[in-house]
C-alpha cells in the first residue's frame, strides 16, 4: 500500500486536476497545489480554470476499486468522471493525486492533444483494469 492506499472500502480519496497546454506535468510534479503566480510553482498553475468555464480548481474527486492482479502486476481502476453539461474549456493533461495524503501526485497524464469541451460534457474514461491497460499498474 505504501504511500497511496488504493484499497476502495478504506483506502485513501483521489483526485483527478485537469491541466491546460501551458502546464508542465511531468515525472517532477509532487503534487496539486494552487499557485497565484507560475513563479510560485511553475508545475501546477495552469489548470483549465484559467481557461475556460464549468470545471472546479482541484478537480473531481475519484472513485476507486480494489486493485485486482492481472498476472503478476497489480491494476487500479477509477469510474469515469466528468464536468457537467456546460463545461467549456480545453485541457491537455490530468494529474491524479492523493488528496488524503497532503495532495501527494499519483501520476500525470498527459493526452496527446488538447482536448476541447464547448457548453457540454468533459468525460475521462479509464481503460480496462487488465496489465498492460490499467491507467495505474504497479509490478
Amino acid at each position: 500500500k505504501g504511500l497511496h492506499n488504493f484499497t476502495a472500502t478504506t483506502g485513501n480519496a483521489f483526485k483527478l486536476a485537469l491541466y491546460d497546454s501551458e502546464a508542465t506535468l511531468s515525472k517532477s510534479t509532487t503534487q496539486w497545489t494552487v499557485a497565484s503566480t507560475p513563479s510560485a510553482d511553475p508545475t501546477n498553475t495552469y489548470e483549465v480554470t484559467t481557461t475556460g468555464s464549468g470545471y472546479t480548481s482541484g478537480g473531481n474527486s475519484l472513485t476507486s476499486t480494489t486493485p485486482v492482479l492481472s498476472g503478476d502486476t497489480a491494476c487500479c481502476l477509477f469510474a469515469s468522471t466528468s464536468w457537467g453539461s456546460t463545461a467549456s474549456f480545453t485541457a491537455r493533461g490530468c494529474l491524479i493525486y492523493n488528496s488524503t495524503n497532503s495532495n501527494k501526485a499519483v501520476c500525470t497524464i498527459n493526452f496527446g492533444a488538447d482536448k476541447t469541451v464547448t457548453t457540454g460534457t468533459f468525460t475521462i474514461e479509464f481503460p480496462a483494469q487488465t496489465a498492460g491497460n490499467a491507467i495505474i499498474q504497479i509490478a
